[in-house]
C-alpha cells in the first residue's frame, strides 16, 4: 500500500473551502475523490481569484488529485446517477445548506438505502439541528458566531476577522478527522454513519482558554491585539526598522529575554512571574517597547534565537515563499495544469516516514472525468452519456 487511502472512494459534493479542503487532504493522502459539480458553472471557486489563462488559482489548489464530474441534481435522473455512484462510494461529504441534500432526495437517509455502511458528513455553518441550522454562513459569519471575531483586534478599535478563512479550514480539518474515526470504526464494526460538523462549533472549540475564562470566573474576555490572556510578554513590538514577535510563557523564558536585553527587569515586584507580568503589562509593555525600538528585527531575531527566546519576523508571503525552513522540508509543491501551467502551492502540511503525499494530478477541468466515471462506475455507454449531455443532466 503506497497511500493509506487508496482503496477509499469519496463522493464529494462540497464547494468553495471547507469541504474541498477536508477533501484535499484525504485526496492527498490516496483517496479516489470524485467532485460532483453544476454543469455550466461547477464549484464557485472556479470563479475566484487568482487567475491564470482564465482558471482560477484558488480552485486548482483546494482540488488537486480530484477528479471532477457535472450533474444536474435537481433532475431525476441526476438523483439517480447520484445515488448509483453513493452506492460505490465508502464516504459522501457536502457543504451545503442544511436541508439541502434532503431536499434532493440525496440525503443520509436515502443514501443508507442503496449502501447501508455508508459513512456520510455534512459541513454547514450551524448544523443540521437547532435555531440557527437554516442560516445562510461564510466563514466571516462562522468566526462572528463563534465568538473569534469578538475576540480579535485591538480593544480601542472595531473586531477584526483573522486574515485567512479560518473558520472554513478548521471545520474542514475536524470533518477529516472525524470521517477518519468513521472509518476506523466501520473497519472493526462494519457500520457506517452520519457526522453533523458545524463551523460554528468546530470554531468555538479552538478559542483555548477563552470560553473556559467565562465559565470559570465569570470573565468575558475582549480584544487585546497581539497579547496574550494569561502570558506576558507574548506581544509583537515596533522594531528599529520593521516588527517582531516574542513569546515568553515561564519565568525561565523571560529571564533568558531580560539577560539577552541587558536589563534586571525581574528585580522589580511587579514584573517578578508571569501572573504578575501579565497584570502589570501595561507598565511592563513600555520598558520592553523601548528596547526593541533600538534594534533591528535581525539583531533581535539573532540574540534571542541564540538565548532561546520565541522570538520571529512577521514574514510576508514572498518571504516564506522563499524561506529556507519551507523550502528544505518541500512545503512548495509543483503543480503541472494543462491550462495554467506550473504553478507552486502548499503541499501537504505533514510528512511521514513511509506514505508519501506528491500532487499526483492537477485540479481537474469541469466536468473532466465525467464520461469515465459514468462509463466505468455505473456501466453507461457513449450513447446515454451523450443523450444526458444533450439534455444537461452532465
Amino acid at each position: 500500500m503506497n497511500n493509506p487511502f487508496e482503496n477509499i472512494t469519496i463522493l464529494d459534493f462540497t464547494h468553495v473551502y471547507s469541504g474541498p479542503y477536508c477533501t484535499m487532504l484525504f485526496a492527498d493522502l490516496g483517496a479516489r475523490v470524485i467532485k460532483v459539480e453544476r454543469p455550466g458553472s461547477g464549484d464557485d471557486t472556479r470563479h475566484y481569484l487568482p487567475f491564470k489563462n482564465n482558471e482560477s488559482g484558488y480552485f486548482a489548489y483546494l482540488n488537486r488529485n480530484k477528479e471532477s464530474i457535472t450533474l444536474d441534481l435537481k433532475s431525476p435522473e441526476g438523483k439517480e446517477i447520484a445515488l448509483g455512484l453513493m452506492k460505490q462510494s465508502d464516504i459522501v461529504i457536502e457543504n451545503f445548506s442544511a436541508g439541502t441534500m434532503e431536499k434532493l432526495g440525496l440525503s443520509y437517509e436515502e443514501a443508507r438505502k442503496v449502501r447501508p455502511d455508508i459513512i456520510y458528513a455534512s459541513i454547514s455553518g450551524f448544523g443540521q439541528t437547532g435555531p440557527l441550522c437554516h442560516k445562510a454562513a461564510y466563514d466571516n459569519i462562522a468566526q462572528a458566531m463563534s465568538g473569534l471575531l469578538r475576540v480579535t483586534g485591538y480593544p480601542d478599535q472595531p473586531p477584526v476577522k483573522v486574515g485567512v478563512s479560518i473558520a472554513d479550514a478548521n471545520a474542514g480539518i475536524h470533518a477529516a478527522f472525524c470521517l477518519m474515526a468513521a472509518l476506523y470504526y466501520h473497519e472493526h464494526t462494519g457500520k457506517g454513519q452520519y457526522i453533523d460538523i458545524s463551523m460554528m462549533e468546530t470554531t468555538m472549540s479552538v478559542l483555548e482558554n477563552f470560553v473556559i475564562q467565562y465559565t470559570l470566573n465569570g470573565v468575558v474576555p475582549e480584544r487585546m491585539g497581539n497579547e496574550h490572556s494569561a502570558s506576558a510578554p507574548f506581544d509583537v513590538y515596533v522594531t528599529k526598522d520593521d516588527y517582531v514577535a516574542v513569546a515568553t510563557a515561564s519565568n525561565r523564558l523571560f529571564s533568558r529575554m531580560q539577560d539577552a536585553m541587558g536589563m534586571d527587569i525581574m528585580s522589580d515586584p511587579r514584573f517578578a512571574e508571569n501572573t504578575l507580568r501579565r497584570k502589570n503589562y501595561a507598565e511592563l509593555k513600555p520598558i520592553i517597547g523601548a528596547w526593541m525600538k533600538e534594534h533591528t528585527t535581525a539583531d533581535i531575531v539573532a540574540l534571542f534565537d541564540q538565548a532561546g527566546v520565541p522570538v520571529a519576523p512577521l514574514l510576508r508571503i514572498d518571504e516564506l515563499v522563499h524561506h529556507p525552513q519551507i523550502r528544505q522540508r518541500g512545503m512548495m509543491e509543483t503543480q503541472h495544469h494543462p491550462v495554467i501551467g506550473d504553478f507552486e502551492m502548499p503541499g501537504f502540511p505533514a510528512h511521514f516516514s513511509e506514505i508519501q503525499t506528491p500532487v499526483r494530478k492537477a485540479a481537474p477541468l469541469l466536468g473532466a472525468d465525467t464520461d469515465d466515471v459514468l462509463a466505468v462506475m455505473l456501466g453507461f455507454s457513449k450513447k446515454k452519456i451523450q443523450e444526458l449531455k444533450d439534455r444537461d443532466i452532465v
